[in-house]
């Protein structure tokens, strides 16, 4: 907690004219959603400064590029919380709701917000499909869905919980991933196609 604040209070030069959000950060989406796409702590100068999970950082950049290829979006930028937009049968969330240092969320931070994820489960009644956005994401989703075995994470990797609810994976958009080719847009694009089919 202390460090979401510290970013906030001293901010980028960039964003030194801006107000952080500087707390934890919710999900945000359509509540009848079908799809679930969950990542891993919000970006210490994206969600941690707009308030919006995914947004204002080049991960958001990605993912809701692709969502609105695939039809979950009504534009294809997520900049600020009143940037008007929308999505349609999906909600995101991240497993951690506060900033972590160095964007290495521990699992004991992880264990700490189980509480808010157990919530925003509770009230999306209607999930089919989770499409879990990197290693930490999908380890989570596996412990909240008692998934065992729990399969070998990796890009594509399908499995389905003893509710019948399908985890699905991806690679993180993060720029690590993206700058380095290890995933690409027709990687997500294909990843994203496969989660609107399972969500019907």
């Amino acid at each position: 907690m202390s460090w979401r604040e510290h970013v906030a209070d001293t901010k980028r030069a960039a964003y030194r004219d801006e107000d952080y959000w500087g707390r934890g950060v919710p999900g945000f989406g359509d509540p009848s959603a079908t799809m679930l796409v969950l990542g891993l702590a919000p970006a210490a100068h994206g969600a941690n400064r707009t308030g919006r999970v995914f947004t204002g950082d080049r991960s958001g950049d990605w993912l809701f590029r692709a969502m609105h290829r695939a039809g979950l979006a009504n534009q294809p930028t997520s900049v600020s919380a009143d940037d008007g937009l929308r999505l349609t049968t999906a909600w995101v969330t991240a497993v951690v709701k506060c900033a972590p240092p160095a964007n290495k969320a521990l699992p004991v931070e992880r264990s700490n917000c189980r509480p808010f994820l157990d919530r925003e489960l509770s009230l999306l009644a209607h999930v089919r499909v989770v499409v879990c956005l990197g290693a930490f994401a999908f380890l989570a989703a596996c412990d909240q869905f008692e998934i065992r075995p729990r399969p070998k994470f990796g890009h594509g990797v399908q499995c389905v919980a003893t509710n019948g609810l399908t985890l699905l994976c991806s690679f993180h958009p993060s720029q690590q991933n993206t700058f380095t080719g290890r995933l690409t847009e027709s990687m997500l694009d294909d990843v994203f196609s496969r989660a609107v089919q399972l969500a019907r």
